[in-house]
């Protein structure tokens, strides 16, 4: 008598169904790390469930912020880079944890950057960009505030950068090729930006496809997130300059 495993199998067969392990891992921890991360790890969260920890504390917005970078970092690179070690038996560098190219990653940076920058400044004067960032909207408070929470900020992009880059388009792109992993990447990574002002989240749709190719050209991470965290940190210069008294 045919058993129940050997039913499904010869179920999941006859619809043309088949599953390799890495694809199957990584799209499928992809939805349960980004709804962990938008569900527990945004500032939401913190505000209904962990704010009356730090009752009284002068500094709480900085806490729900960093709390948000936090959850980022663990979400979208430790739980990643583990289950990529010991599940997959993936090198880190093979999903990007590498200097790659460095001669065309100086370059790529060197020539985006400015045209990033050039791309902020009037961005930087519009009213829903004002209102959404620095994330930590005391940031400009002093300038030793501003430069540290910019520097943590890093530990946001580099999760970022790891998940979406490293994890999804290295992950995928052997499995169903580099054009179809650039897309499927930029989906999750477009979406995450809904609530974001407009003008971003189209903006996250060409720049998952750019950075996705940069990635690639370069074998390697790092660039792209070199260009993500700069720009996101001109932003905030370039608001903070703008709002403070003269």
């Amino acid at each position: 008598m045919m058993t129940i495993g050997n039913r499904i199998r010869n179920e999941w067969r006859s619809l043309g169904l088949s599953f390799q392990l890495q694809p199957t891992v990584i799209l499928l921890s992809a939805c349960v790390l980004l709804t962990i991360y938008r569900y527990y790890g945004s500032s939401l969260f913190f505000d209904a469930h962990l704010a009356r920890l730090f009752h009284g504390a002068g500094l709480l917005p900085l806490y729900r912020t960093l709390y948000q970078f936090a959850a980022c970092f663990v979400c979208m690179l430790a739980v990643p880079a583990a289950l990529s070690v010991f599940v997959l038996k993936k090198r880190l560098c093979d999903l990007g944890l590498t200097t790659g190219d460095t001669k065309a990653g100086l370059i790529i940076v060197a020539v985006v950057l400015p045209l990033a920058a050039l791309l902020l400044l009037p961005t930087s004067h519009q009213p829903d960009f004002r209102a959404e960032y620095p994330l930590f909207h005391g940031a400009g408070r002093t300038l030793s505030l501003f430069v540290a929470y910019e520097l943590l900020y890093a530990v946001y992009y580099i999760g970022w950068e790891f998940f979406f880059r490293g994890f999804m388009l290295f992950g995928l792109a052997g499995s169903i090729g580099a054009a179809n992993a650039i897309l499927v990447q930029t989906i999750p990574s477009t979406l995450l930006h809904i609530g974001k002002p407009d003008g971003e989240i189209f903006a996250a749709i060409a720049a998952g496809i750019v950075f996705g190719i940069i990635a690639l050209r370069t074998r390697s991470i790092l660039y792209v997130f070199v260009i993500h965290y700069l720009v996101g940190v001109t932003l905030d210069v370039f608001i903070v300059l703008s709002i403070r008294p003269g």
